[in-house]
């Protein structure tokens, strides 16, 4: 195999430009081909970006759910919370909904309907990012089943599960997950990685034709170390998983081999001991999570390639006002919208 790209490869904060402002939790970021970007916005909707930087709100139209302009404290627990995005066939917008508790649609005017917010007639849980497969399938990751999510953030809490909706409606296809969060497939969707975050670490499994997924394992480091809690991942052109750790405020990449890279530290060391410390006691607080936040990145909850050769790098945060993005060496997995 030809020498990885990646390889003497890290980002500096003097690398980083932004796009985007006055944003509510840019979560979750789409890239298209012309260079527009769309963002999970914490106002119901999402945040339509073009190229030049004019940028307008596409809010959801629904019920009264939608709309409602929340303070910061309750942005995480009440309310529409748009959190993972991903395009439809038809190049509407399926939204993974972490406030409503449901897989929602969206047209681009800003039309709602939800789609699924229960599974063998109950509720479906903590929503938390869709994922459409070259089948026309859409994956959903559920990340716990804990109505007030917080008390999920512990490390023996295992009810995240992965459900798959196709022909045949909605179904569980894998479950007992450490607070399931984004997954990705490889280039030819032969596994399905999975984040688990409170985990601290990334599984994957097997897809089978059918949609069920087998052998499950963990793709790179078993812990990935100080401040080691992952939330999104993409795959680059050449194999490298990159992602992000979100109290960590680290970007890292897994490369083909299941070497564990850092490729941007941003971290505030004495956080994030405190915020692992009570974490592994099971105390952990909200307080404890907000003080790992950077200045840059704050909450570095997701990435997307975008831009004409794919090269681009936009990272989603969960704190931030805005899009902060930089230049690969290599190209981004091409989703299967692009």
């Amino acid at each position: 195999m030809k020498a990885n790209p990646l390889d003497g490869f890290t980002v500096q904060k003097s690398d980083l430009r932004f796009i985007g402002e006055d944003l509510q939790r840019p979560e979750c970021i789409l890239a298209e081909r012309n260079g527009t970007l769309w963002a999970a916005d914490a106002r119901g909707g999402v945040m339509k970006i073009l190229p030049d930087g004019r940028q307008t709100l596409i809010a959801q139209k629904a019920d009264s759910r939608f709309g409602k302009t929340v303070d910061m404290a309750e942005r995480f627990t009440q309310g529409t919370l748009p959190n993972g995005l991903a395009f439809a066939q038809n190049g509407e917008i399926l939204i993974a909904n972490f406030g409503t508790d449901a897989l929602e649609i969206m047209t681009r005017d800003g039309e709602t309907r939800t789609m699924y917010d229960t599974i063998d007639g109950k509720p479906i849980g903590k929503v938390n990012f869709v994922l459409r497969d070259s089948r026309n399938r859409i994956w959903l990751t559920i990340s716990t089943r804990i109505k007030n999510w917080m008390q999920a953030v512990h490390p023996d809490i295992a009810d995240g599960y992965i459900a798959l909706v196709d022909e045949r409606g909605i179904r569980l296809v894998a479950d007992g997950f450490k607070f399931t969060n984004e997954i990705r497939f490889d280039a030819r969707e032969e596994f399905l990685y999975i984040v688990e975050t409170t985990g601290r670490r990334i599984s994957r499994m097997r897809v089978s034709p059918d949609g069920s997924l087998k052998a499950r394992e963990v793709f790179g480091p078993s812990d990935l170390g100080p401040g080691g809690f992952p939330d999104g991942i993409a795959f680059d052109a050449y194999g490298n998983l990159w992602g992000t750790l979100i109290f960590g405020e680290k970007l890292f990449a897994i490369t083909p081999d299941g070497e564990l890279r850092i490729l941007f530290d941003d971290g505030a060391p004495a956080a994030i001991l405190e915020v692992e410390r009570h974490f592994f006691a099971g105390t952990v607080e909200p307080k404890h999570m907000a003080a790992c936040k950077s200045s840059v990145a704050p909450w570095m909850a997701s990435l997307t390639f975008g831009g004409p050769n794919l090269k681009t790098v936009y990272i989603g945060t969960l704190m931030g006002n805005t899009i902060p993005y930089f230049q690969s060496p290599v190209a981004g997995l091409p989703m299967v919208h692009w």
